[in-house]
């Protein structure tokens, strides 16, 4: 374990004075790193050296390609540090191995497709309508607050920290309570990386207190948060309080759509892995899925089958495909959703429990679980679970599929499995969500942007408008006549 017993502030390594935080391995139920969290005063210090930062080391005056120069040695950095990265965020998360080396390679990759395109990003010559040049060009916001989740803690932390520095902005990350640790090992990375002082401070601690005095900061100039809709809600309305910026990236209850040409064999696999990946920790994770009357019952069987063949073990074993969820109250609140799915009738075909092995009794484990027998206005149907639980539902034609499949607070993600590229067409341009994925599910390129509509979200993350949402526009017009303005009466 990384010694990392400390907050950053400012710059600044320091004894935090806030609440004791415990990190428990989720895969042996074992404390293995405490510290404590910042506190309300550590805000304002964080936001106040950011704002000094700026100015005392010209970050926003820099040429693009000097700051572009600083994020490329980050994402080396990152990519240098990726199994120490991998192993803390596995004893942090329970996360595989092989996944959390994973998101520490795609931040490495965040940073530097972020630097490369800080040095190609250009202003607008807009046409005139007069004898002036008129120009739209981008500034700096000033200081950025980054609310980040547990899921998924070094990419998250990577999606937002290198767009808004790149814009030229200081950022405050207010990490998770339940997986900080990634976090302030980004920190100690970025300034041995040369980020200058103070441009970056990791402040854990409760999101009731830290997250939002944080958001309520005066100088504080956006927030950009990834996590539940209800917190999401309550920033919303400091943010129109303080008519600033946010970024909500928030829930999912997405659709995974198999029609009756589909390559059953791909749409089962992709399917499995869509809703049990991450352990069903993901707001993109397929939850509900839609299989075409005619071979539901035949997918359905496969997807029970394939769902108990799943291997379940600690992140730290090579064959792992489902780990621990991220904590035992995280495990109690999916098993009570599917205990209390059972009683309003709903039909269990797998899991739907803890497994038995004696080697996994204290870890925050649950089974694969598959669901039938519901409809899609039902609870289970309706709210995210976060686990590795699947409802599945059948549908007739596409006027079916798309009244069910938009029947949802959410609008997040789709997966659509058919051998019809123009029924794809069709199905992906009509589905209420923000990315669809074609006879694939959970392909992510750092240079395609990535929202969410209705309950899911508001903003874009990723590509080029990614960097752009960290900045403020500006229009500039210049006189080219030299004439003076035709004033009334001159």
């Amino acid at each position: 374990m990384d010694t990392l017993d400390e907050i950053y502030v400012g710059g600044v390594w320091t004894r935090g004075a806030g609440a004791l935080i415990e990190s428990v391995n989720p895969a042996t139920s074992e404390v293995f790193a405490t510290l404590h969290g910042a506190t309300i005063d550590d805000v304002d210090l964080a936001v106040t050296a950011g704002l000094a930062a700026i100015e005392e080391s010209g970050w926003a005056r820099r040429l693009p390609h000097e700051r572009a120069a600083v994020l490329h040695r980050i994402g080396s950095a990152i990519e240098a540090n990726a199994d120490r990265i991998a192993i803390l965020q596995t004893q942090d998360t329970g996360k595989t191995l092989k996944e959390t080396r994973g998101l520490a390679m795609s931040a490495a990759a965040t940073f530097r497709f972020t630097a490369s395109a800080l040095e190609t990003m250009e202003d607008a010559l807009t046409p005139p309508r007069g004898d002036y040049l008129s120009i739209s060009t981008y500034e700096h916001i000033g200081v950025v607050a980054a609310i980040t989740p547990w899921n998924s803690p070094i990419a998250s932390d990577a999606q937002k920290v290198a767009p808004a520095l790149a814009a030229g902005n200081a950022v405050v990350i207010k990490p998770p309570v339940w997986a900080p640790w990634v976090s302030l090992l980004l920190a100690r990375i970025c300034d041995e990386a040369g980020l200058p002082s103070g441009l970056l401070s990791v402040l854990p601690g409760p999101g009731r207190t830290v997250g939002d005095a944080l958001a309520r900061h005066r100088d504080v100039g956006k927030v950009s948060f990834t996590g539940g809709t209800s917190t999401g809600r309550q920033l919303g309305r400091i943010a129109a309080e303080k008519i600033m910026p946010i970024t909500l990236e928030l829930g999912g209850k997405s659709p995974t759509i198999v029609f009756s040409d589909a390559d059953l064999d791909q749409a089962v696999a992709g399917v499995l892995y869509g809703i049990f990946s991450s352990s069903g920790q993901s707001c993109i994770a397929g939850s509900r899925i839609f299989i075409q009357r005619a071979i539901y019952d035949t997918v359905l069987a496969r997807l029970v089958e394939g769902a108990k063949a799943l291997r379940v073990g600690p992140g730290t074993e090579a064959g792992t495909q489902v780990a621990p969820l991220v904590a035992h109250a995280h495990r109690d609140s999916v098993e009570k959703m599917v205990e209390d799915a059972r009683a309003a009738g709903a039909q269990i075909l797998c899991g739907g429990a803890r497994p038995v092995e004696a080697e996994l009794q204290q870890g925050a484990y649950y089974l694969p679980t598959v669901i039938a027998g519901v409809t899609n206005s039902d609870l289970i149907c309706q709210e995210e679970i976060f686990g590795p639980v699947a409802v599945v539902l059948p549908f007739d034609d596409e006027a079916d599929l798309l009244a069910q499949a938009n029947d949802s607070v959410f609008g997040l993600a789709c997966g659509i499995w058919t051998a019809d590229y123009r029924r794809a067409w069709r199905i992906a341009r009509a589905v209420a969500a923000g990315t669809v994925w074609i006879n694939t599910y959970k392909q992510f390129s750092i240079a395609t942007p990535f929202s969410g509509i209705k309950e899911s979200g508001l903003g874009t993350e990723k590509g080029r408008d990614g960097i752009r949402s960290y900045m403020r526009q500006k229009s500039i017009y210049v006189d080219l006549s030299g004439a003076p303005l035709p004033w009334a009466g001159a």
